[in-house]
């Protein structure tokens, strides 16, 4: 591999990619749909979707990539050349990108909201105050250019320092303060009053409550936890030496990610029930719900800030990952230098990331589209967040299970791992369960 792309150690691939795929979705879309859901019996599902659906896609793409030590685009036309799988990499490509648009804005929120907290903005706060702040907030387009500005920067800065030097330095800087943090902040919900109520909310199953519609977001949920279907873990895999063991990575990777996802379900329920607040309170729980309780809760005045910066650290992690994606396409397609890639590419995320920092919550364009009845984010998430990473990782599937065949990565897999006893399982979940399942998600989402 040359120095323009570098390569990863073993520990620094599981970091940097844990970090890809533990961040908002794990820390703050998590809880929600648990509470949107039911409680107990989502976390069921979920952790059933993680072994079905998920780990065998993230054996498949990080496979890919070390095979063919290329970006999404160069992995599919190595094995491929001259067919049309090419575009399965280009839209991999293309999602990175403009999910980095969008997520960079939503990061920026975060960021803006440690300030707030670390500033002491959330105390006496009401339930009506929190969400006037919120709008407020999301209403200064200034300040929301700002933050998407500084949130870009951060993240081209560690990608433009290369794989080694930069995005694995920082994971094995990052990882450990998030996982500090968030030990803190479970031990603080954990042994506060009332917080067995939340505890039983969270891990007991109701099967009385069963619908279609929880295994669907469950299964949605462990799928894009993960950031499958736009080729991170395949450009992730392409700087992974043949030595290293594939199949262990990824299981320490989805553990990671698991289990992250898990705590911070332990932080926040036992929170929320103990100070009588809806569990089911959507996707506003973290910034209309979350200032008023760490207001009224003890040590509420360290635990705010701390979250805060648990949900910014957790943000920067993906967005690197989320950047290094269009990065390494420039630098093996198209012959670019990493800080070129990461500048230029960076810079124009930014630029693409303003309609969605103006579309959260003033009256305008961006915020009431005509045609869809959604703002500009809404519609960007469907698109980019939603649709087409099931689409790319249902291509994914086929691609590995149908055209290279199972057989061949297994072949790859088996370096650096040795014999594989459960290779047959994988095959059998990767050809004809995780591609029906992923179907039904993006059917659903559709639909």
């Amino acid at each position: 591999m040359t120095d323009n792309r570098g390569s990863f150690s073993r520990i620094g691939f599981i970091l940097a990619a844990a970090g890809s795929a533990v961040g908002l979705g794990n820390l703050w879309k998590f809880p929600y749909t648990v509470g949107e859901n039911g409680g107990g019996l989502f976390v069921l599902v979920y952790l059933i979707s993680i072994v079905v659906i998920a780990l065998p896609v993230l054996m498949a793409e990080v496979t890919l990539g070390r095979h063919t030590g290329k970006n999404p685009v160069g992995a599919f036309g190595a094995i491929r050349p001259g067919t049309p799988w090419k575009w399965v990499g280009y839209l991999g490509v293309a999602s990175g990108f403009m999910i980095l648009s969008f997520y960079a804005v939503i990061a920026g929120t975060t960021l803006g909201y440690f300030l707030k907290a670390i500033t002491g903005q959330f105390s006496g706060i009401t339930t009506e105050g929190a969400a006037a702040m919120y709008t407020g907030f999301v209403q200064n387009p200034l300040l929301q250019i700002i933050v998407l500005a500084v949130f870009i920067l951060l993240t081209v800065y560690v990608v433009a320092r290369g794989v080694s030097g930069g995005i694995e330095k920082f994971s094995k800087i990052l990882m450990p303060m998030l996982f500090g943090i968030l030990l803190l902040l479970l031990v603080r919900s954990l042994t506060l009053n009332g917080a067995a109520a939340g505890i039983e909310f969270y891990l007991k199953p109701d099967f009385k409550a069963f619908k279609p519609s929880i295994i669907i977001a469950a299964m949605g949920q462990a799928f894009f936890s993960l950031s499958l279907g736009m080729g991170t873990m395949i450009t992730y895999g392409s700087y992974v030496p043949k030595k290293e063991n594939v199949p262990v990575s990824a299981g320490w990777i989805a553990f990671f990610d698991t289990f992250i996802a898990i705590v911070a379900g332990f932080i926040i329920f036992p929170a929320i029930f103990s100070q009588g607040m809806d569990p089911a309170a959507g996707s506003g729980v973290m910034f209309n719900v979350l200032p008023v309780l760490f207001d009224k809760m003890p040590l509420g005045a360290v635990v705010g800030p701390l979250f805060f910066l648990l949900l910014s650290i957790a943000a920067l992690t993906s967005t690197i990952s989320i950047l290094e994606v269009p990065v390494a396409f420039a630098i093996d397609e198209k012959g670019w230098d990493r800080k070129k890639a990461a500048y230029i590419i960076g810079g124009i995320a930014m630029v693409f990331g303003i309609p969605s920092a103006l579309g959260q919550g003033a009256v305008g364009f961006f915020t009431n589209l005509p045609l869809f009845h959604m703002s500009f984010l809404d519609l960007w998430v469907e698109i980019w967040g939603n649709l087409s990473l099931s689409i790319g990782a249902l291509f994914i599937a086929i691609f590995v299970g149908w055209s290279w065949k199972t057989k061949n990565a297994i072949a790859e897999m088996k370096e650096g791992a040795g014999d594989l006893k459960f290779a047959g399982l994988w095959a059998f979940m990767l050809k004809y369960v995780s591609p029906v399942l992923i179907l039904a998600i993006l059917l659903s989402s559709i639909l």
